[in-house]
């Protein structure tokens, strides 16, 4: 199956209108819209905005009509848009692009205000309320049911998976702030979940989860309490030789890959069988990193058959050693995507843009998708069309 994607959100299409939408996507050779299902809080600039240059999403919401029935206690909460307009509703009754639906799982600070028992939790207790815990009966109850909602009632092609683990530490919140220089040994520490449903299932499993967070207390506590401040290479060092010489620590993070790939092949389990469903591993650099998040590419790869892989770099080098990596990684299995952007911060022009789609499609990547429509000028826009020109069919 073809897939030359365009990201984009329900604000922008209904802005635009769909059907002035889909004749400037097909223009540039796209044949499908990836379009936000489900998504968090923003604060995003519109080059094309016809009715305002600067958006704010309201967090945690679905653009999709939800049906309650299909969830458990943790419910998704509908977004304003819905009381004018079905916007995905208006792309699949237009037949004229494939539609797929990106969903944004366990990343939702507003559920997690709500559900404050399903969500990550570092070793003091610590609630991360952006990040619903994927060991949380509740949570993983939600995440299926979004997947099978929106294919049930909508007839979309496919589903991209964004967020379906433990977000890292260091997330971007807003007003996100601290007076202590942070580093990789620190945050990898401190972006560990601890939570009650963490710490249960991993004892089922053999492994002395609270043991290990009594530890982790005990080694970010004296730090803190310390006056050191860890240059990046020497924390990435001593994490690496941390996981290497403690082997709690290597079990507990092999535990959260297993709980994630586990959430991932119910949903591919139980949505409807003619639905692709990839996974976008992280949105971190480099893709080989997405171990953190709990995202095994192979496992992933092995579950759903489709891994969408954010080459988010700046030039067609690092995504070709990025790309490089991956492949390796997936031991040549399965189909594997790519998401790039024509912009800032990443690519910003268009020789090295062209070029970085040809290293891709050199490397067997054929599939390709672009990110987002909202936030690109008009030219980025003019530069897909080019590069899927490049592109076989």
């Amino acid at each position: 199956m073809s897939y030359k994607a365009i990201y984009t959100y329900a604000w922008d299409l209904a802005d635009h209108g769909i059907a002035n939408a889909i004749e400037a996507f097909r223009e540039q050779g796209l044949d499908t819209v990836t379009f936000a299902g489900s998504y968090h809080a923003g604060k995003f600039l519109r080059p094309q905005g016809r009715s305002g240059k600067v958006y704010f999403p309201e967090d945690g919401t679905v653009y999709f009509k939800a049906d309650p029935s299909r969830y458990g206690k943790i419910k998704p909460v509908a977004n304003s848009i819905l009381e004018s307009q079905d916007v995905l509703g208006g792309l699949v009754r237009a037949d004229a692009m494939a539609t797929n639906v990106w969903l944004v799982l366990l990343h939702n600070t507003n559920l997690g205000m709500r559900h404050p028992e399903s969500v990550v939790r570092n070793a003091f207790g610590d609630p991360y309320f952006y990040n619903l815990c994927p060991s949380a009966p509740e949570a993983r109850a939600y995440a299926i049911g979004l997947a099978t909602d929106v294919t049930t009632s909508y007839p979309v092609s496919g589903l991209s998976m964004e967020a379906p683990g433990f977000t890292p530490y260091a997330h971007g919140f807003h007003h996100e702030f601290g007076l202590v220089r942070q580093n990789a040994w620190f945050e990898g520490y401190m972006g560990l979940c601890f939570c009650d449903h963490c710490v249960g299932a991993a004892a089922k499993a053999g492994i002395d989860a609270e043991g290990l967070r009594r530890k982790v207390v005990g080694l970010l506590a004296d730090y803190l309490e310390s006056d050191v401040d860890l240059p990046q290479d020497m924390a990435q060092a001593m994490w690496l030789a941390d996981i290497e010489g403690d082997g709690e620590l290597r079990a507990y993070l092999e535990f959260r890959s297993r709980q994630v790939t586990s959430l991932v092949a119910e949903i591919r389990d139980r949505v409807r069988k003619d639905v692709e469903v990839a996974v976008i591993p992280s949105v971190a650099r480099p893709t080989g990193g997405a171990w953190y998040e709990g995202s095994d590419l192979a496992a992933l790869m092995d579950v759903t058959g489709i891994i969408e892989a954010c080459f988010y770099e700046p030039s067609g080098a690092r995504i070709k050693a990025d790309l490089y990596d991956t492949r390796r990684r997936l031991g040549g299995q399965g189909r594997l995507r790519g998401i790039l952007r024509p912009s800032f911060p990443d690519i910003e022009n268009k020789a090295e843009f062209l070029a970085a789609i040809d290293t891709l499609v050199a490397g067997g990547v054929t599939e390709l998708a672009f990110y987002n429509w909202g936030h690109l000028r008009r030219s980025s826009m003019d530069w897909i069309g080019e590069a899927l020109a490049r592109v076989p069919a």
